[in-house]
């Protein structure tokens, strides 16, 4: 048998031996996949965002530690030192940044034009400058989008509900989102059709929160929205426990919010995004152009209610609620 042939059938039985998809990517090539994050390590951790993108990228052929490594990088809630992160994860010439939260995605972009970009949470990315359209984003971003302006006005329907002689209800931003701005607007449209007031409360930090919290008691609310949020996110157990204590029923654009104590979660499922985070990047890896791959958003939102948060607070959930829940925590 001559050296050519033997080649030939090495090659082949390589071949059958790989794992499926491996030929999707260069072969040999260990891919450097950057991660951003308004948050902290713990709470993609703790949420299983983590696992989720990890799982994602595993069922496409992608296996940490053999095929590709992850250099992720943390802002731990402090939006002004995500440009120096931003700006590592470029010198480490990395092959793609993932990013987590809206301020995280324009660091991002203010980082590089060059090298692509997925999103894995983000409001509207039109409105935050992150693409020119769902469909058609041009530059070097895409990913998942929140379909943040069905949910917030989702939200006030359902806190009106849940409270319905509710008068006035403080609404909790994050002055460094851009896309809070809009969020706003749209609930102080909503909630003026029902003749009540808007007390907004922009909170930065986690003792920003803690002073917030102290800020709506001695304006006497009556109830507290919070806003889809990535920093709000990895808050939710401070933000709940805050609620709380000073007996107000609250809302969130996240169904985990609930499962922390918080009296009602709704929104899509986070995890989700994460998992299916790994199909821009396959695609992208593959050779495809982020600007011509369009946003999606999100098919499925879950309201979650707590029962036991209701009863402390001497809320009574109405059946209309109940039977609309994906999951009530008694």
């Amino acid at each position: 048998m001559n050296n050519r042939r033997k080649l030939v059938i090495a090659l082949a039985a390589g071949a059958l031996a790989a794992p499926f998809g491996s030929f999707a990517q260069q072969q040999g090539k260990v891919w450097r996949l950057g991660y951003l994050d308004l948050g902290s390590r713990l709470s993609l951790t703790d949420s299983g965002r983590y696992a989720a993108l990890i799982q994602g990228l595993r069922d496409l052929g992608y296996v940490e530690g053999r095929n590709f490594v992850l250099e992720a990088r943390y802002a731990d809630g402090k939006a002004d030192g995500l440009d120096g992160l931003a700006a590592e994860l470029v010198h480490q010439k990395v092959d793609l940044i993932l990013s987590t939260g809206t301020p995280a995605s324009q660091a991002a972009q203010r980082a590089t034009t060059s090298i692509p970009i997925v999103v894995t949470v983000t409001g509207d990315p039109v409105i935050d400058g992150l693409a020119a359209s769902l469909a058609r984003p041009g530059g070097n971003i895409t990913g998942m989008s929140s379909g943040i302006d069905d949910t917030v006005r989702r939200l006030v329907e359902l806190l009106n509900v849940a409270v319905p002689k509710m008068k006035r209800v403080a609404v909790i931003t994050n002055p460094a989102n851009r896309t809070h701005a809009s969020m706003l607007s749209s609930i102080q449209a909503a909630v003026r059709k029902t003749d009540k007031q808007v007390l907004p409360v922009g909170v930065r930090t986690p003792d920003e929160i803690e002073s917030g919290f102290a800020a709506i008691a001695r304006q006497r609310v009556d109830a507290v929205l919070i806003v889809p949020d990535a920093f709000l996110l990895q808050q939710l157990t401070q933000i709940a426990g805050l609620a709380s204590r000073h007996r107000l029923p609250s809302i969130y654009g996240d169904a985990k919010y609930a499962e922390v104590g918080g009296l009602i979660g709704y929104g899509a499922d986070r995890n989700e995004n994460f998992h299916r985070a790994a199909i821009f990047v396959d695609k992208i890896l593959k050779g495809a152009k982020p600007g011509e791959v369009p946003f999606e958003q999100p098919t499925r939102y879950y309201l979650v209610i707590n029962r036991k948060t209701a009863n402390s607070l001497g809320v009574k959930i109405n059946n209309e609620l109940l039977t609309r829940a994906d999951k009530i925590i008694e």
